[in-house]
Parts: C-alpha cells; sequence; structure tokens
C-alpha cells in the first residue's frame, strides 16, 4: 500500500488543508432533556468509537460539535499520534467535544479517505507533529491555524478513487484471513479431542 501511495501521488500538487478540507465546526446547543452520543477518536489511526451516551444535563464540557458522515475527525491534542479518522454512516449525528476538529474535503478535490490515509502516514505524521508544538508528555495541541498550513498531496480524484477501491479490497481481505484464523483457532481444539477420542488405545 505503501509503495502504491507513493506512485499515486508522485508529482501531485501540494496543497494546504485550509484549500482542500477546511474546517467546518458545527456547534450543538445542548439540550438538558435530549440524550447525546458522544463519539471520540484513538489514536495511532485506529478509528472513531462511541463513548457512553449521556443527557445533556450531565455535559461538562462547552462548545461541543455535531459529527456527521464523511467528515474527518482530529483530536487537537492527540492528532500528533495519529487520533485522525473518518466518519462513517454510524458516527452521523454523534457529537464530539471541543477537543476535536472536524474537517469536510472538497468533493472536487478529494476523497476524505484518501486525505486520511495521507495523514496517518509517516510523512503526515510528521507534518501534523510539526504544527502540533508543546512540552506535555502526550497532549501537544494542533491549533487551527496550523492545520490550515498543513500540505496535502492532491492527485486526480481518478487516482484518488484506483489507491480507495485498492485499500478497501486489501481490508476485506485482511478481514477474511482474520476471519479464517479465528474459526481455525475455535476449531483446532474441538478437532484435536475427536482425534484422541477416536483413537484405539495401545495395548502394552
Amino acid at each position: 500500500m505503501a509503495l502504491r501511495f507513493r506512485d499515486a501521488i508522485a508529482g501531485a500538487p501540494m496543497l494546504t488543508m485550509a484549500e482542500v478540507a477546511p474546517h467546518v465546526p458545527r456547534p450543538v446547543t445542548l439540550d438538558v432533556d435530549t440524550r447525546y452520543r458522544e463519539v471520540g477518536a484513538r489514536s495511532f489511526g485506529k478509528g472513531l468509537f462511541f463513548k457512553p451516551d449521556f443527557d445533556g444535563a450531565e455535559a461538562t464540557w462547552k462548545k461541543p460539535v455535531w459529527v456527521k458522515a464523511g467528515d474527518l475527525v482530529l483530536s487537537n491534542i492527540k492528532a500528533w499520534e495519529g487520533a485522525i479518522a473518518l466518519a462513517s454512516e454510524e458516527h452521523d449525528g454523534g457529537i464530539a467535544s471541543h477537543r476535536y476538529i472536524t474537517c469536510v474535503p472538497d468533493p472536487a478535490r478529494m476523497i476524505t479517505t484518501f486525505l486520511a490515509y495521507y495523514l496517518l502516514s509517516e510523512d503526515g505524521l510528521e507534518q501534523v507533529g510539526l504544527a502540533s508544538p508543546g512540552t506535555a508528555d502526550r497532549n501537544r495541541t494542533l491549533s487551527l491555524g496550523n492545520l490550515s498550513k498543513i500540505r496535502v498531496p492532491v492527485p486526480t480524484l481518478a487516482t484518488q478513487s484506483a489507491f480507495v477501491r485498492l485499500e478497501a479490497e486489501i481490508a476485506a481481505l485482511k478481514a477474511k484471513h482474520a476471519a479464517i484464523r479465528e474459526a481455525n483457532a475455535a476449531l483446532r481444539p474441538a478437532t484435536l479431542e475427536r482425534v484422541f477420542s477416536a483413537a484405539e488405545p495401545i495395548s502394552v
């Protein structure tokens, strides 16, 4: 995948995040009588997850934002270690705390999956790290200003689409192999038990 991606971006123009995937905040006005789903992002490129639902009256943080399918969601304190993810249909309508940044790629220029792959690549994370100054052990803040200046490769949409299809095919193949390994692991003890229970006793 890394080699294919390198080929895909070879000679591609480099544009800023502000040009291809600007920050689009959707402020949430919390209602004390409404229950909300909270979305968070795991570090190391491991995607979004749902935190426990909560009532609006229980909220302790300010300025939450709506998350929509297709958003690129970044933690402003953990993006440098890969807390960057694509929001899917299941995350649509969830909310995130003020610590999260929602970016919306321009569909005429950028496919979100392609952008996420780049930002989570070695080169992309290096740029995000440089844009996230700080001295805390793990909390280094990515400001909106610095994020908007990060430059990303923008090949043609056809090139992006071909790479995204390949990535999806490989992901499906990995999932299939993982399911086979899991099934084999579950089957092995039962198979060994049947083999040994059916074996003839050895005379001595």
